[in-house]
């Protein structure tokens, strides 16, 4: 099964490493994903994410998350959940 297209980034936070990601998609804690960077791409497990500055677990299609990433993002990074 191939990976799932989940969103893209919109912000990137330099200094703390933290992506704003549009989901178009569900993504729980716990969820492997992978992003596609215009220098290449990396998985990583979804560790915590917030909404409005708020810890969720879960969040819908249309909401923006925010989560701590492994190497730094652009705006316009597609996000993908991994199957």
């Amino acid at each position: 099964m191939a990976d799932q297209e989940l969103g893209k980034v919109i912000h990137f936070f330099g200094k703390i490493s933290v992506a704003m990601i549009q989901i178009t998609g569900e993504l729980k804690v716990g969820d492997s994903i992978k992003v596609k960077t215009h220098s290449g791409e990396f998985t990583q497990v979804v560790d915590s994410m917030q909404v409005n500055r708020t810890p969720v677990t879960e969040a819908a299609a249309g909401a923006e998350v925010g989560m701590k990433v492994a190497q730094p993002v652009k705006e316009g990074d597609t996000v993908f959940k991994v199957s």
